[in-house]
């Protein structure tokens, strides 16, 4: 009978559920932890879920890798983790007993969900500090002497901030400006990371680019190098320069500005000139004749109508004053004749030759009138 119930399954007292323990429900799953170290955990030892049971340990045993432990655990199926959800061995009390804690990862956002016989690896499982590891610190520092080292360290702090208390204070207030400015531009901040991060993508994308326009510079600056007692006497002749300009500019001050002064004026009467100035270059480039009369001009002759105002006045108004002067027209003379009327001068009578009568016999068509001509005159006119 003892053989036959051997034979049962039977595991020993490890195969038993503790009294108390978690609830796993109807439909548990199970999930395969690996630990570096499981220090004393034992199997029905407990599984936590912010520090509530939702399970417990099904199997301890090592690695196939030889070196690590892998930790079979039951969990309530009602319980949802994340698939990347972190592991770690903890103590209930001081001297309390050992217990699996799963929770959200350390680090990122949790993601998915940890499924039935799903295996957290090794770099998301951690272990707590055990009391023996605490003690033996604490010895370290007691009997190594640290624990004069921290006597003094305790003594400088209180020298300096004896009687600074009003500094130290108000330098604690800035520090707490100055986190809740940056707080409250934390936005920014991150928009400026991120454009950093975009200009170090660009940059690294233009590396050949940048590596050869780097090598392109260095034959650039050995030539600079080798010229550089040419670039420093050049910028000591220009230093040199500037300080004779500077003292040239500060004694001929007044006179520029009254040379400015007087160009006033002339600027002025160019601004007022406005559009006519521009224009009478049409003129002054082909005087006497307008820009428009040089599409008539054919050859050697041009032809064009031709009216001329021959009125006396305003031909000796135009002369100078100078020559006005020298020979006075009536009506035409100082300011202040411009309006006396104009008098008519008297035109000699002249008696022009009689021409001889035309011979109004037909003339012979062999000979021309003109011998030589020919056909050089077709007549028209334009």
């Amino acid at each position: 009978m003892l053989a036959g119930c051997g034979s049962g399954g039977f595991n020993g007292f490890y195969g038993t559920n503790l009294p108390g323990g978690a609830d796993v429900g109807d439909n548990p799953y199970h999930v395969k932890i690996n630990f570096a170290d499981v220090l004393d955990l034992v199997p029905q030892a407990g599984v936590k879920v912010n520090d509530v049971p939702v399970g417990r340990v099904q199997s301890v045993q090592l690695a196939p890798d030889g070196w690590t432990a892998e930790v079979d655990v039951v969990v309530n199926g009602d319980v949802r983790l994340p698939a990347n959800a972190f592991a770690r061995l903890r103590q209930s009390s001081l001297l309390g007993e050992k217990f699996v804690e799963l929770g959200d990862p350390l680090v990122g956002k949790p993601q998915g969900k940890l499924a039935d016989n799903a295996e957290i690896p090794l770099d998301r499982t951690n272990r707590s500090a055990e009391v023996e590891e605490v003690f033996g610190a604490l010895a370290l520092v007691l009997n190594g002497g640290g624990l004069s080292q921290a006597q003094v360290i305790t003594k400088e702090l209180n020298n300096v901030l004896s009687g600074n208390e009003q500094q130290i204070r108000s330098l604690l207030t800035n520090v707490s400006t100055l986190t809740s400015e940056l707080d409250s531009h934390k936005t920014e901040i991150v928009r400026a990371l991120d454009n950093v991060n975009k200009l170090s993508a660009t940059l690294a994308a233009q590396k050949d680019q940048i590596g050869a326009a780097l090598d392109t510079l260095a034959p650039g600056i050995k030539i600079l190098a080798d010229q550089r007692s040419q670039l420093t006497s050049m910028l000591q002749a220009m230093d040199k320069l500037s300080a004779t300009s500077i003292d040239v500019i500060n004694r001929s001050r007044d006179d520029l500005l009254t040379d400015l002064k007087n160009l006033a004026p002339a600027v002025q009467k160019l601004a007022e000139a406005g559009d006519d100035l521009p224009q009478s270059f049409g003129l002054l480039l082909s005087y006497p004749f307008p820009d428009n009369v040089v599409e008539d001009i054919k050859g050697d002759y041009l032809n064009v109508f031709v009216d001329i105002d021959l009125n006396l006045g305003d031909l000796i108004k135009n002369l100078p004053p100078a020559l006005i002067g020298l020979f006075p027209f009536p009506g035409v003379g100082s300011s202040n004749e411009k309006n006396l009327p104009l008098t008519e001068l008297p035109l000699p009578s002249l008696k022009l030759p009689q021409l001889p009568k035309a011979d109004r016999t037909t003339p012979n068509t062999g000979t021309p009138a003109l011998p030589g001509l020919g056909g050089l005159l077709p007549g028209g006119r334009k």
